[in-house]
């Protein structure tokens, strides 16, 4: 079985919208502003993509992500080269700029995890983090906590009202610009 690993920049306060200067947030690209750029806190970033297997995302995280990742070589090769997977009830097709298998359910998603291969990783996608969560689906958080409270916006965990979910932190580590790696396995 192939685990599913939500990963996220996110605020102390839980808000994952708008990281890295999308439109719409009032507080938009909130990683890079006021906080000193510290390489180290971002090596999970790469690890992310030397060991990921597959990428998942949502439909609004692939249309932000397909016209820009494909031309970011340098950043983001291993997810440029790798399978890709979006859910979607309404998107039509893929994006030939960055293909993409279309998944309409998180059965489907659910038989996606049952195949052969590496961990699929989801970054972005609220929404679907939400109910893979919801549904169970999620083996692991990679969460990179910002030190800032940034109030309105999306969050990382739904408010669904369900039962205690035991996390073990199997690594965690802050550094000197007050970034958090928290890397959970949810208990099962």
């Amino acid at each position: 079985m192939r685990p599913i690993i939500v990963t996220a920049f996110m605020s102390l306060d839980g808000v994952m919208e708008a990281p890295g200067g999308e439109p719409g947030h009032r507080s938009s690209g909130w990683t890079f502003k006021d906080i000193e750029l510290d390489p180290a806190a971002y090596e999970l970033k790469g690890r992310e993509q030397e060991e990921a297997g597959a990428l998942l995302v949502g439909r609004t995280s692939y249309e932000a992500f397909a016209p820009v990742w494909p031309s970011m070589t340098e950043e983001f090769p291993g997810y440029n080269a790798m399978p890709r997977y979006v859910v979607s009830t309404t998107l039509e097709q893929e994006d030939p700029r960055w293909p993409a298998t279309i998944l309409r359910s998180l059965d489907e998603v659910a038989a996606l995890k049952e195949s052969d291969g590496g961990p699929i990783i989801v970054h972005g996608s609220a929404t679907l983090g939400h109910g893979l969560a919801d549904a169970g689906l999620v083996d692991r958080y990679h969460l990179l906590v910002f030190p800032v409270l940034l109030g309105a916006g999306k969050r990382l965990f739904s408010d669904t009202d369900k039962d205690k979910q035991p996390l073990e932190v199997v690594e965690s580590q802050t550094y000197r610009n007050g970034i958090t790696k928290i890397v959970a396995d949810v208990r099962r």
